[in-house]
């Protein structure tokens, strides 16, 4: 058994007290994630040294292919993305997790901001287009840390582990990086609640969909 995989059984409990706060907590705006929802913000894009590694979705990154990463969009979605300086529309499909800089909503691949004439960053409007069938309801987790090697993410998984209930140690191949998710949570905007607290003492803490293999 993964000692860093939680019990089913603990899962959902945990899904279980996060529904419940849910309803009966705050009710603060919900972000819509069906087709037709967009968002706007700051697009960068990547290509070389990541191109031929494997993505969260277990593709292989091929940077002249129409992809991109996301946080908390399912993988398999198909967006469609304008840059707000020129009008130019691309459609990408997302099958990586990231950007993981603060203030950047979506990472496209080479191709795919070579068509919209993105040379670095950019101002963006997203718009999703489809999304895959759900399996079952959202979950979401947060992440921190970038280690390097596996053995230096254990100590603060610990740590996590005792005051969030779950803890786990994941790696990320477009980066090659090990990193931590922390808890699950039933709504974007209560995992938004603990990266906060992660933020202050642990580093840059950012709001993923848990994706099946997590």
């Amino acid at each position: 058994m993964n000692p860093d995989r939680p019990s089913l059984a603990r899962v959902a409990a945990i899904i279980m007290a996060a529904v419940l706060l849910a309803v009966t907590g705050c009710k603060g705006k919900q972000t819509s994630s069906g087709a037709g929802a967009f968002q706007t913000g700051i697009a960068s894009w990547y290509g070389k040294p990541f191109d031929g590694r494997p993505t969260a979705s277990g593709e292989i990154f091929d940077m002249q292919k129409l992809t991109a990463a996301h946080r908390t969009l399912a993988l398999g979605a198909v967006v469609r993305v304008e840059n707000l300086s020129n009008h130019q529309q691309v459609q990408v499909k997302i099958n990586d997790r990231g950007p993981f800089v603060a203030d950047r909503i979506i990472d496209l691949s080479f191709a795919a901001a070579q068509a919209i004439s993105i040379a670095g960053i950019a101002n963006v409007r997203l718009e999703i287009v489809s999304t895959p069938p759900k399996r079952g309801a959202d979950v979401y987790t947060v992440q921190v840390g970038n280690f390097s090697d596996r053995m230096q993410a254990d100590p603060p998984r610990q740590e996590l582990l005792q005051k969030y209930g779950t803890a786990r140690v994941i790696f990320r191949g477009r980066d090659q990086s090990w990193r931590i998710l922390v808890g699950i949570y039933a709504t974007e905007e209560s995992a938004n609640v603990v990266a906060s607290e992660l933020n202050q003492r642990y580093g840059p803490a950012f709001v993923v969909l848990m994706d099946e293999d997590n």
